[in-house]
Parts: C-alpha cells; structure tokens; sequence
C-alpha cells in the first residue's frame, strides 16, 4: 500500500507534529478543522484543508460522518487520528477501513479489546503482563466487593470499568465504606460514560507511574523502545514525563521490555501502543495499554533516534517495523515538560491572543507547538499549547538544559505553567528522581507559590 495524500484527524500541536513527518516523507497532508481552528499552524501549513464543523468538537473534531466526507472529497487514502478525540474509537477505525481508507493505527479489535479495562486486564493477564491484586472482572455485588476486599486487604481502589481521568474512581480506607463509596463509584461511572459497570484493585500506597512505547507490525514482529517515568502528575494528569525512568536499572528494563515486547508479538499488535503500570517495591503492575501515540512520545524519539510518526505509517502501508529489537539503541536521557495556558498556581484555563512569542533554542532543544505570534487560543479544546522536549548525554544534563531552555520560553498575551515547571524542576526530590504519582499533589499543597 502507498499513502500520497493523508488526512490528519486532530488539531493542534500532534497535528503539527504529523504533518511535518509526512512532508519528511514526501506525503501531502489534508488539515480538518473547525471554524474555531481556522487560523491554526497545521491548517496553515497543510496542502489542503477541509473546515468539518464549529468550535464544539463534538460537532467537528468528533464527527465521524463530516471527517469520513472530507477524506472522500479530497480522495485521501489514509487517516491519521493522531491523540485524543477519536483515536481510540474502533467504530471510527472498522469506518475508515471499510472506505477504503488506511487506518494509521491498530487493528479495531485491539482498540475495542483494551478500550475496555476490564477486557484489557483479562488480555494482559492471558499475555503475561503482571496485574494489580483484584477482581477478575466487573463487581457484581457489595457480598462480592466485601469478600474480595477482604482477601486484598484494605485500602482497595474501586474503578469504573469505561474510566479515564480519574472519574468514577474511589479509594476505600476501610470496610466500613465500601458500600457507600462502591454506590459513588458506580453512579459517577454512569453519569460520565454512560456504564456503570466498576471493578476492584488493590491500592498502592505510594507507586511510580512508568509505561512502555511497543510497536507492533500486525504479523508477530514487535520491538519495545524502553520505558517512560510519567510519575510527575497532577489530578492523574501528567505534567512531566522522562525517559529513561531514574529508578529503573537495566536489568529491569530488559526483563520487561521483553515481557510486553512478546506479548505485542503474540497479540499481533500493529502500530504505536503504550503498556502502562505501577511500580512500586520493584514490582510492576499493568493498569492499561493506549492503543495510540502519545502526548510524551518526543521523549522515547529522543533516546531512540526514531519518528514514531514515520515509524506509525511505514507499518500501517504494509512494509513492517524499520528495525529489530537487536538494532533498537537508547542512549542518554530526554524530558519533556507539557506547557499549558493556564494559571501556574490556580490551574485555570487562560486562553487567547499571544501577542509574543519565542520557542528556545539551541543543541538538543524540541519544542512541538502549534503557537505564533497573533494566534488566538481558542477556549473551546485542551489547555496544552506545547511541549519542551530537552535530550542529554545524561539526567544532569538533561535538567541543566531544561532549566536553561524553560529560562528562554516566552509566552506573552495569556498565563501558562512555565513558571510552575521552573519551581518543579528545581526542587531536589525532582533532581533526586525521588518522585512518585502522589509527590506533585503533595508538593504544591506544601509549597505554594509567592
């Protein structure tokens, strides 16, 4: 299969970022958009452009039947989704494919298998990736809940089966709370997903969150590019994520690389995935896969040396992974910091006219953004309005050039968390990598801003 002309189905800074690794490899691009976007870098840039709705993305960036249009108008022959909105809808993916149309991305059962949490866990279990503690499958009961949280032991986690983002999920203390807490879990599950199934884990005190970059080809290859620490979160957000993770030894790395490198292999996975888990007390627990790129993947590309976007479209045309596992190199060490327009210390949005703007600079310095000066940011979609991605010879460097490169970053016209990543980065249980996912929570209650 050849690609000449690719429609990008997002917006924003990925959409940016896929547009140039197209033209890199000689690939026309198409930018949809909505009314709001129509000003944008990658609208700018593009070939062609398609305007598929106003500002609300349910109207354009998540309709499915105005995208599928635009892709037949300008006889695109595939379509990338590139993160969010309907990158990991299998029903977008089984529609594209079945216009004819190359999916950059995993097969439709693969979405819809891991998409779904609890389904996912019975797979990773079947494929040999270690679980968090818990029910093997939804909670059909508080009789069932009160028995297996006794087995567990208290404090256990109950979750929603269709969750994200931390909604319709509840910590349990003690027993006393279960069934209250298991009725709040359920019911928010139901308001927010439309499901209100949940299920139970164990908690984990005080984790690390570090995830795996897989590729697959779709015929038993697969290759692993190391793993990424995304610890540095706020309300399950992440802010911070590096590669390699400063806690991981080699051994470790190489043990389990090998273990979600087999069972992509054995699954049969095409394309770009994420394998996520806990770790803590030197063990690692799976929690989901991201069938899809990710916002962080820059750091992995750092310490490879490979465009997982060109690496996205090489397997999805049929010619299978561009190297083995053998060939697969990661050297130094790479950070990425994701910039938002919001208040550094109340976290709220802060959209609109950038009226200056300068990207730092300088050897092993990455900025993806889609910002200029005179761009308005829209309040309609995410707060991300960047990313600065900084690779070294090692950790120390890397921070030493973080630090320089955040100094250099303006951004004029809006308030953003430039400052807020200035104060983390200088904090020395950050320097130290002594961080888990509850650090940063904990942090900015301790240390507020002046």
């Amino acid at each position: 299969m050849t690609i000449k002309k690719l429609l990008i189905a997002n917006r924003g800074e990925i959409a940016l970022r896929i547009h140039r690794a197209c033209h890199e490899m000689g690939i026309k691009t198409v930018a949809v958009h909505s009314t709001a976007d129509a000003d944008a870098m990658h609208v700018r840039l593009a070939d062609e452009t398609v305007c598929i709705g106003p500002p609300s993305a349910t109207d354009s960036y998540l309709n499915i039947p105005a995208i599928i249009s635009a892709a037949e108008i300008v006889h695109a022959d595939a379509i990338h989704p590139g993160y969010g909105f309907l990158s990991e809808n299998a029903q977008f993916a089984e529609i594209v494919e079945s216009h004819g149309i190359i999916w950059v991305g995993p097969k439709p059962e693969h979405i819809r298998t891991m998409g779904d949490k609890i389904e996912a866990k019975r797979t990773a279990a079947a494929l040999g990736l270690p679980l968090v503690p818990g029910s093997p499958g939804p909670l059909d009961s508080v009789a069932d809940a009160h028995r297996l949280a006794e087995e567990i032991g208290y404090p256990v986690l109950i979750k929603a089966a269709s969750g994200g983002g931390g909604r319709g999920m509840k910590v349990v203390p003690s027993e006393d709370q279960l069934e209250a807490l298991m009725a709040q879990a359920s019911s928010e599950a139901k308001a927010a997903f439309g499901d209100d199934t949940v299920y139970m884990e164990k908690y984990l005190g005080d984790p690390k969150h570090i995830e795996f970059q897989v590729f697959g080809d779709g015929n038993g290859a697969a290759i692993h590019l190391g793993e990424r620490d995304c610890s540095v979160q706020r309300r399950h957000q992440k802010v911070i994520e590096e590669a390699p993770s400063p806690v991981i030894s080699a051994e470790q790395r190489a043990h389990m690389g090998e273990v979600v490198r087999k069972a992509m292999a054995d699954m049969g996975y095409r394309g770009a995935g994420t394998i996520e888990f806990l770790y803590e007390n030197g063990e690692f627990y799976f929690i989901e896969m991201n069938t899809r790129l990710q916002v962080e993947h820059p750091v992995t590309e750092m310490i490879s040396g490979m465009d997982l976007v060109r690496e996205q479209i090489r397997v999805a045309c049929g010619e299978g992974l561009s190297v083995t596992q053998d060939e697969v190199h990661l050297n130094g060490h790479a950070i990425e910091c994701r910039i938002n327009a919001e208040d550094p210390q109340t976290f709220m949005p802060s959209p609109g006219l950038v009226k200056n703007y300068v990207a730092p600079g300088g050897m092993h310095v990455r900025v993806d953004s889609g910002l200029y000066t005179g761009y308005r940011v829209p309040p309609y979609y995410d707060s991300m309005i960047g990313k600065l991605i900084v690779y070294g010879a090692d950790r120390n460097e890397a921070i030493r050039r973080l630090k320089r490169a955040l100094e250099e970053f303006v951004v004029e016209g809006m308030k953003t968390t430039i400052p807020l990543h200035q104060r983390i980065i200088a904090d020395p249980a950050f320097t130290g990598g002594d961080y888990t996912i509850k650090w940063l929570e904990k942090w900015l209650e301790e240390n507020p801003a002046a």
